[in-house]
């Protein structure tokens, strides 16, 4: 049943939701995969395809067919995720026992370092989600590395804590510079002017649209790549003739967050509430001279 299609469309009811929980259905995978030995259990429809043609071949190992189960028990288990998630009290944030159910986006070239292997995943999270780089569609450039999703992830939520215009640059997840004005090139500049040395080759990040005036200043300095809400047509031809240069659009700006974080420690993890505020809660004031 289309569980997670019918909870997250706006308005819907838990009665709806509860009539779309399958029952038969995972039963009958989870069945399958235990025989898988004798049972062949497909969940994926990209397999097909490489199934039959192996079936059409000869007979498919044990190997192949245990990696199948696993699939499918994955896939029950993704599922099942999704209702958990779904029925948990809002004021149960620390359940004695929590799944988390992620679907790889892409494989990465690399980790952190040449010699570590990475992948990277969204977090499906129903009726939670939040926007950020895992949502957000490559427009042009190379493909994304470990160190780029860090470096965007980083200034996409710097620039986010803000509902002004504002632009925040960041290089190896050190902030390089920030700033908010009414007329986003003058943010920029302004971000820019924090540390321009090591700005080269970092990332910018915006939390409004990138016109053209913008583009004009982001495309006098290298960078490695630009995230914000969306482009005007001419900005992003502009910027995209720096080819390498990754461009990504993100829907939902100043939308909330998740509201749980996860953060991994040896054997174990924390899980902690999110910071349910922004830059524009805190009272700030200049406790030195004004340049």
């Amino acid at each position: 049943y289309p569980f997670v299609q019918t909870v997250t469309r706006e308005g819907a009811s838990l009665e709806e939701a509860l009539e779309n929980i399958d029952i038969g259905g995972p039963t009958m995978i989870r069945a399958a995969a235990k025989n898988f030995a004798h049972v062949l259990v497909v969940v994926d429809p990209e397999d097909y395809a490489p199934i039959l043609e192996k079936l059409r071949s000869g007979e498919i190992d044990i190997s192949e067919r245990g990696k199948l189960a696993q699939k499918a028990f994955q896939h029950v288990a993704t599922y099942d995720t999704a209702i958990s998630s779904y029925l948990r009290l809002k004021d149960e944030l620390f359940p004695t026992e929590m799944t988390i159910a992620l679907t790889k986006i892409q494989d990465l070239s690399y980790g952190e370092n040449p010699h570590q292997e990475a992948a990277f995943y969204k977090e499906e999270i129903v009726g939670k989600g939040e926007p950020g780089i895992a949502s957000a569609t490559q427009l042009s450039g190379n493909p994304l590395s470990y160190n780029n999703i860090l470096d965007i992830d980083g200034a996409l939520r710097a620039a986010c804590d803000f509902s002004a215009p504002t632009i925040a640059i960041i290089k190896h997840t050190n902030p390089c510079g920030l700033a908010s004005h009414d007329d986003l090139a003058e943010a920029y500049r302004r971000a820019l002017a924090g540390d321009p040395v090591s700005a080269f080759g970092g990332i910018v990040a915006s939390n409004k649209i990138i016109d053209m005036a913008t583009a004009k200043e982001i495309a006098k300095t290298h960078f490695d790549g630009i995230i914000a809400p969306e482009f005007e047509d001419d900005a992003l031809v502009l910027l995209r003739k720096k080819s390498a240069m990754r461009i990504l659009k993100v829907a939902g700006v100043g939308g909330k967050t998740a509201a749980l974080d996860i953060r991994r420690v040896s054997g174990g993890g924390f899980v902690t509430q999110t910071a349910d505020f922004t830059a524009d809660d805190v009272p700030m004031r200049t406790m030195s001279n004004r340049v």
